[in-house]
């Protein structure tokens, strides 16, 4: 009787650890707890599955990699392709001592494979592709506001090595107007080579604000044609403090309220969290957890700077807040209450109701 001889991991699962780099992956595989193949590749989910199907057919393929720069692309593509995939976050992948000191692709890939494999990798939210799409072109708008903000740094740089001012009555370089660009134009500067130099930074600070104004009108046009951004972002706005960028941020960063089921898990997910420090029975606060979103995060608190100025209820915390800590720490908390009440309005679709006690 002739013997089946054909390779039929049918039943069996096969564990993918992928570092995902711009030119190559870097891929480990373990079976049955054993840490058969280490190779590196193209960076390619067609490749991998392939190689998966020639070697190791009718198997069921779990794999995972790192959010990073590359995005969600090969995790829809390897899901497409039949590789049940996730998508974590650096931070949450246990590390042991000899992988912090040995850290290489390699290192990184089997631990991936080996923490997939005994079932401690937990994916993170992957988002539509409409709204991850939405969501860089806000992020975009963040990165060319800092660029106008370090443009503006290189002219007051500039104007002061060079000894100058705008004079002009009623003209002041607080708010950036035309008429104080208008201004620079045309300042008296003797040496050509210098005026120049004004010139190009000038030049480049008007075009990044084109381009700002240009994101923000493509934002708004989104808006309004998306029936379910244009509700939960007009809900958002109720709330004081939230304007329509930082209702878009919102709204693309967080995308649905109810994966967040209690407030501290949507605080964690922002990074308003203290980090602390625990040794026998003696803990100390160090302040906020560095894993954060600093896309929500940042914008968050300069809402409350805003929302306590507004608010009656806010203002009344502040206050009490005041007498037991700085004004920096006091309005973390006041951030984390004003999360509380954007949560509320997002999750309950009720518009914000100024001067509630909680």
């Amino acid at each position: 009787m002739k013997k089946n001889t054909k390779l039929n991991f049918n039943g069996q699962n096969i564990y993918v650890g992928i570092d995902v780099h711009k030119k190559s992956w870097s891929v480990a595989i373990i079976l049955n707890q054993l840490l058969i193949k280490k190779f590196s590749m193209n960076p390619s989910p067609k490749q991998l599955i392939e190689y998966l199907r020639k070697n190791y057919p009718n198997g069921e393929y779990y794999s995972v990699y790192e959010a990073g720069f590359s995005g969600f692309w090969a995790h829809r593509e390897l899901l497409r392709l039949g590789i049940n995939n996730i998508v974590v976050n650096p931070a949450d992948v246990p590390t042991r001592g000899k992988e912090r000191r040995s850290k290489t692709d390699r290192v990184d890939a089997v631990k991936l494979a080996r923490e997939l494999s005994v079932g401690h990798l937990t994916g993170i939210y992957v988002p539509e592709e409409s709204i991850e799409a939405l969501r860089v072109l806000v992020r975009l708008r963040r990165q060319l506001v800092k660029e106008q903000v370090r443009t503006k740094q290189r002219i007051k740089s500039l104007l002061m090595y060079l000894g100058k001012t705008v004079t002009d009555e009623g003209i002041n370089d607080k708010t950036w107007s035309k008429g104080y660009i208008r201004a620079l134009r045309y300042l008296a500067i003797e040496q050509q080579n210098a005026k120049k130099a004004l010139d190009t930074l000038l030049d480049n600070l008007e075009y990044i604000r084109k381009q700002i104004a240009y994101i923000v009108n493509q934002l708004k046009e989104h808006i309004s044609k998306d029936e379910r951004a244009r509700d939960v972002t007009a809900l958002l706005r109720s709330v004081p403090g939230v304007g329509f960028i930082f209702s878009v941020i919102l709204y693309t960063e967080i995308i649905d309220i109810e994966r967040f089921g209690r407030l501290d898990e949507l605080a964690s997910y922002i990074g308003l969290t203290p980090a602390v420090r625990s040794s026998g029975e003696r803990q100390i606060t160090l302040g906020l957890v560095n894993q954060n979103n600093k896309y929500i995060r940042n914008a968050l608190i300069e809402a409350a700077w805003v929302a306590v100025r507004k608010d009656r209820a806010l203002q009344m915390a502040y206050g009490k807040l005041l007498k037991k800590m700085p004004k920096n720490k006091a309005i973390i908390r006041i951030s984390k209450k004003l999360l509380n009440r954007i949560r509320s309005v997002w999750k309950y679709g009720h518009v914000y109701v100024l001067s509630v006690v909680e």
